[in-house]
């Protein structure tokens, strides 16, 4: 069942680069920005977790944290953000069972048939866990409209 705005932001358990496990309530209290990438050093992909990178302190000043998630493991994860100096956690749903909770699973990766990967989407997370902002898109080349995301932050503040 698709979420909307409004809606309770469903709560997760994966795992991150240092192979903890995180959930989505220790980050409850300020905005998240929940950024579902379709695959560690992809080049779309590293271009919006670069662009996150690079709006850090702005995002940090506008009280949010940037999440990063993907099917990916938590080792392609840890390579990934180490090569692009990610300090936000990137954690792996590694079964897409957290894709699946956020109904923007991609049953193929473009041409590659079967190839299960989150849609590229962003939901900001108000403090209170429900979801105020949502952005999914069925192409996996197109990127989020960052400057929407910050006015949205902004907006709240």
């Amino acid at each position: 069942m698709a979420l909307n705005v409004g809606d309770k932001a469903p709560n997760f358990e994966l795992v991150d680069t240092e192979l903890k496990m995180r959930t989505l309530d220790e980050f409850i209290g300020k905005k998240i920005i929940l950024s579902f990438f379709v695959a560690a050093s992809s080049p779309v992909c590293e271009t919006e977790m670069c662009t996150f990178r690079d709006s850090w302190d702005e995002i940090s000043k506008l009280g949010a944290q940037v999440v990063a998630i993907s099917n990916d493991g938590p080792f392609a994860n840890k390579a990934f953000a180490e090569k692009h100096n990610l300090k936000f956690p990137i954690l792996g749903d590694y079964k897409s069972k957290t894709i699946r909770d956020y109904d923007i699973l991609m049953p193929h990766l473009l041409h590659i048939k079967d190839y299960d990967a989150a849609k590229r989407s962003v939901f900001i997370i108000n403090e209170d866990g429900t979801i105020g902002y949502k952005w999914v898109s069925d192409d996996p080349l197109v990127e989020p409209n960052y400057e929407e995301i910050k006015n949205f932050l902004k907006k709240g503040n």
